[in-house]
């Protein structure tokens, strides 16, 4: 440009106005957003920045551009944060331990069936059997737990009709351990020990004779079956079983006849003692519970390993067997932590945790009397037996559909007591009774009830895509927003977790084998 030209402009700038020239000036670098109008990379959407996950030792050089994820960081990882990425690490028995989080070390797990629920109670099973704790399955009703305790090198215990036997009158390792603790010096720790065993030995006893008799044993069939358990323990040798208590209370010895108040007459004694013993010969002579408390125990249970009680083989029609057979389970299940603890305070063992997982727990409720109350009294204590405990279910629903009132009460504190609760997608419907126990909000609820649509059509490989909410699902404790989490499994977890496997083998039924082929090819030709 020539030296006139620039001179021009300029005069010609210089007459201008100076709000014009003002507005003639443009930013040297453009807002957030760009420069606004057609043509000049304005945009309506700010990309979010990168981000990058380390450890606090990687990141500390960082500062102050590091900040914390959110999600707690203590016990066993369970999976990422829906929304931000963020690892959790969830279980009951490290948020009650170590991280302080919540004031009960239990779990109750909701969702429909499908999405996952036995499979992050197996992932924290899994995580807590690192930390050292041993994995309790009272009683398996599928069964979803036997690989994953094969897997850990534990304990399987299989019972049902002709499969295995448990000894309701076994005292389990009570003896053994009340020997030791005597020798050690702990007279009075052993005969609590003792103590215990022999009412475990009476409370299930008289539960096999509720579930048999559709109503509890009076207070002197109760009194009598005490004083025989007793006079067992004292004239018996080995260990005895519900004949041998028979036996006793046909023979009636002077101990069992003094609370039997038969004023020295056989005839008086037989008629007190008559529905008695009708109903401990339908025990030992199988009838509806056939013979599986009748006989010594096969397999007794240890309290060094992981331990399942599989009970799949029990149909579902056998609904007092069922509830003769959890109970039973229970009973020695916590038998066996009390023993644990007793040695341990004496410092005659290491101190053991136990993580005991109640799943399918609607069908436990449902198998008949007594059974929300035994249930009722193992939630108040878990924090004085020292274990956590998972508790599995599909709705509220369902625990609130039992008969009586005053069971759906308790069957509904369950979730009001529980340290945690875990819900997979559930249906509108559950909402009111379930924000009843829990507060969850409008948000929290309208997740839960995506996450339970059925899954989509895939047009390319003809089959249904997988379930929206299978793997997520949303921690709540108390009424701190919920956290949800998506859990993913590693291949070895993926191997173990199949509780579909009886459908992957296509039906042959009404096939010809392949063996047959040829034959009917010879007879053709």
């Amino acid at each position: 440009m020539s030296e006139q030209s620039s001179r021009k402009q300029r005069q010609l700038l210089g007459k201008r106005k100076p709000a014009e020239r003002k507005r003639e000036v443009r930013p040297q670098r453009p807002p957030m957003r760009g420069w606004l109008g057609r043509g000049r990379g304005s945009s309506s959407y700010v990309q979010a920045a990168d981000e990058w996950r380390g450890t606090t030792v990687q990141v500390c050089g960082l500062w102050p551009y590091a900040i914390g994820t959110g999600t707690p960081m203590v016990g066993v990882p369970l999976g990422r944060h829906i929304h931000t990425g963020a690892t959790l690490c969830c279980d009951p028995i490290s948020w009650f331990q170590r991280a302080k989080l919540i004031s009960n070390p239990s779990a109750f797990v909701l969702g429909k069936p499908g999405l996952g629920k036995s499979t992050i109670v197996r992932r924290m099973a899994t995580g807590l059997a690192g930390y050292g704790v041993m994995p309790l399955v009272l009683g398996d009703l599928k069964p979803d737990y036997v690989d994953l305790i094969e897997a850990l090198g534990g304990q399987v215990i299989t019972l049902g009709r002709g499969r295995g036997y448990l000894n309701i009158l076994d005292p389990g390792e009570a003896a053994e351990a009340a020997a030791r603790l005597r020798q050690a010096g702990y007279t009075r720790e052993a005969a609590q020990v003792l103590a215990d065993a022999h009412g475990r030995r009476h409370t299930m006893v008289s539960a096999l004779l509720t579930i048999l008799r559709s109503s509890p044993p009076t207070d002197r069939e109760e009194t009598i079956i005490d004083r025989a358990l007793k006079y067992l323990d004292a004239h018996h040798d080995g260990v005895p079983v519900l004949g041998d208590l028979l036996r006793v209370i046909q023979e009636g010895p002077a101990e069992v006849r003094a609370v039997a108040l038969d004023r020295g007459d056989d005839a008086r004694y037989q008629a007190i003692t008559e529905n008695l013993e009708a109903s401990l010969i339908g025990l030992v002579g199988g009838g509806r519970l056939g013979e599986t408390f009748a006989r010594p125990t096969t397999n007794p249970m240890r309290r060094d390993a992981p331990v399942v009680y599989d009970v799949s083989a029990i149909d579902d029609s056998e609904m007092d067997l069922q509830a003769a057979t959890l109970l039973a389970c229970w009973s020695a299940g916590f038998g066996t932590v009390n023993v644990a603890n007793a040695l341990a305070d004496a410092g005659l063992e290491p101190r053991r945790h136990y993580f005991v997982i109640l799943d399918e727990l609607w069908r436990a409720l449902r198998a008949g009397r007594g059974m929300v109350d035994r249930v009722d009294a193992l939630t108040r204590l878990n924090r004085q037996r020292g274990v956590g405990m998972a508790m599995i279910s599909h709705t509220m629903s369902d625990l609130l559909a039992l008969a009586n009132e005053e069971d759906r009460m308790k069957a509904r504190g369950f979730v009001e007591r529980s340290g945690m609760v875990i819900c997979g997608g559930l249906p509108s419907a559950e909402m009111p009774q379930l924000t009843a126990a829990v507060p969850f909000s409008r948000a929290e609820q309208d997740m839960l009830i995506g996450w339970q649509d059925p899954p989509a059509w895939d047009p390319s490989t003809g089959r249904e895509a997988e379930p929206p909410g299978r793997g997520k699902f949303l921690v709540k404790v108390g009424g701190r927003p919920g956290i949800p989490v998506n859990v993913q499994l590693t291949a070895t977890e993926l191997s173990i977790n199949d509780t579909n496997r009886l459908w992957h083998e296509q039906s042959r039924v009404g096939r010809r084998s392949e063996s047959a082929v040829p034959v009917q090819e010879e007879v053709d030709q």
